[in-house]
C-alpha cells in the first residue's frame, strides 16, 4: 500500500481532516526558522487528538542538524514516532540517534533520512544510510530552503533507485502530477507539503481532496 505523508502540519482541525480523506501520515516541522514551524508543545494535542480518532496514522518530527538531545526531547513532548532528518546529517549521526533512543526507551521510534537530490552521486550518498535509518526520502534540492519548495525532481533519474530501505518520494508534488510521478517510479510512500497548501502551514483541503482522488484512481489500475 503507497504510503501518503502530508507534511507542515499546524492545525489540529487540518490534521484531523486530513487523516479522515486518507493520509496515512503527518508531519511537522521542528525546524525554527522555517514557516512551517510549530513547537513541540503544540504538535503535542494535534497527536493526541489525531491518535483518538486515527490511532494508525504515524506522526512524524522533521529536524535539520538539531543536536541529539534536542530531538530527543522534542519526540518525547510532542509524542512522536517518526523522526525524519533533513539536512546534512551523517550515518554516524543516525546510529548514535538510534542508540539515543534505545537508551531512552524509545526503541520503536523510527529513523528516516531525507537526502536533497543535485545530482546522481547524492543518490549513491542516500545508499550509504540503508544500515542505520528505516527509511529514505528523496526531495529537490535548493540552496536556501531544506524543503518545501514546490521544485520537483527529475523522475527519470531515479528510475534506477532501489535501496533496501522504503523510501519516500517528495520534492514538488502536487494533486496535478502525482499520477506522472508515480507512473514513472514505485515509491513506498509520497510526501506532500507546498503543493496541497494555501500558505506555509495553512494546507488547502480541496486540494487534499483532489490529491486522494487522483490516487484512488492509481490504486485501481
Amino acid at each position: 500500500m503507497l504510503q501518503v505523508k502530508i507534511c507542515g502540519i499546524t492545525q489540529v482541525e487540518q490534521a484531523q481532516a486530513i487523516a479522515s480523506l486518507g493520509a496515512t501520515a503527518l508531519g511537522y516541522i521542528c525546524v525554527a526558522r522555517s514557516p512551517r514551524y510549530i513547537s513541540a508543545e503544540n504538535i503535542a494535542p494535534i497527536v493526541a487528538t489525531v491518535s483518538r480518532s486515527a490511532p494508525q496514522i504515524e506522526h512524524f518530527g522533521v529536524f535539520a542538524d538539531a543536536p541529539l538531545p534536542q530531538i530527543l526531547n522534542v519526540t518525547k513532548t510532542a509524542g512522536l514516532g517518526v523522526i525524519q532528518l533533513h539536512s546534512n546529517e551523517s550515518p554516524a549521526t543516525c546510529q548514535r540517534l538510534r542508540d539515543v533512543l534505545n537508551q531512552a526507551d524509545l526503541s520503536a521510534v523510527k529513523i528516516v533520512k531525507a537526502i536533497r537530490v543535485r545530482t546522481s552521486k547524492d543518490l549513491e550518498t542516500a545508499l550509504s544510510y540503508e544500515a542505520c535509518v528505516d527509511s529514505l526520502l528523496l526531495d529537490a534540492y535548493h540552496p536556501e530552503q531544506l524543503g518545501g519548495t514546490g521544485e520537483t525532481l527529475d523522475w527519470r533519474s531515479l528510475q534506477s533507485f532501489s535501496p533496501n530501505r522504503p523510501w519516500f518520494l517528495a520534492g514538488g508534488l502536487n494533486p496535478g502530477n502525482v499520477l506522472t510521478a508515480l507512473t514513472q517510479l514505485a515509491p513506498n510512500g509520497i510526501d506532500l507539503s507546498s503543493g496541497v497548501e494555501r500558505s506555509p502551514g495553512n494546507k488547502d483541503l480541496s486540494k487534499v481532496a483532489q490529491l486522494f482522488d487522483q490516487l484512488r484512481t492509481y490504486n485501481n489500475t
